[in-house]
């Protein structure tokens, strides 16, 4: 009797088996009709990246030529007159297109008359890249009309002339909006409206951080030890009234 119930059971899933099977039999019997239509859905999604991409990379050379420019224009003041700067778009192979497009985009710099180009992070040294990256970021921000715009140590590396030249771009460029700049360049504090001090104190295991406004007279005494050293002189004061008049 068990035998019988467990056939008859069986017999009773057979249309829905056969129903199955005939599913089945026909997704293999369609499939090339399928995967027919599935390639010529990818080949359509080909031509359209490829042509969303051609445009891309006109736009993205007539924005490189702009870029050229703009960056050409903050070389001198910021003492780099023998420069030359360059954007470079190569075409890539296609199986390096991506979602950015298929083109590689390298900025080329050549630092002496007849020098070849090369790229801006391998040729250029500490000081020269610092005032390379603050030409572009002043052509990136006046093109995109930012409104704050943040520098970390732009003058890392060089002092001077290059360093007030650095401080005077800064000053231009904070005449259009919000600027914040952190500096251990007196030359370079001088020429900003608000001076803070940034300074870090310990107590066992915690460290504290702390930001103070600083007034006119605490503005000069400032300068002048970060022109002098821990020891405040008289001459390093008067030297840093100088920047400051200036």
């Amino acid at each position: 009797m068990r035998w019988r119930a467990s056939t008859i059971a069986e017999v009773d899933d057979l249309p829905a088996k056969a129903r199955e099977m005939r599913a089945a039999l026909d997704a293999i019997e369609g499939g090339e009709a399928e995967i027919g239509e599935l390639e010529a859905r990818a080949h359509e999604a080909g031509l359209n990246y490829q042509a969303l991409a051609e445009t891309l990379s006109i736009t993205r050379f007539e924005a490189a030529q702009r870029l050229d420019r703009a960056v050409a224009e903050e070389l001198a003041p910021l003492k780099l007159d023998a420069a030359r700067f360059k954007t470079q778009i190569l075409r890539l192979p296609e199986d390096r297109w991506g979602p950015g497009g298929m083109d590689a985009v390298e900025f080329l710099i050549a630092t002496n008359p007849g020098a070849d180009f090369a790229p801006l992070g391998k040729i250029a040294s500490g000081g020269e890249l610092s005032r390379f990256i603050l030409a572009l970021k002043v052509a990136l921000a006046e093109e995109g009309g930012a409104a704050t715009v943040i520098f970390d140590e732009i003058d890392r590396g060089v002092g001077g002339a290059v360093a007030s030249a650095i401080g005077e771009r800064l000053a231009r460029l904070a005449e259009g909006g919000q600027l914040l700049a952190v500096t251990h360049s007196p030359r370079v504090a001088a020429r900003g409206r608000t001076h803070y001090v940034i300074a870090k104190s310990s107590e066992g295991t915690v460290t504290r951080t702390s930001v103070s406004l600083l007034d006119a007279a605490g503005r000069q005494e400032e300068i002048a030890r970060m022109l002098s050293g821990a020891e405040v002189t008289p001459e390093a004061r008067a030297q840093a009234n100088r920047l400051l008049a200036a």
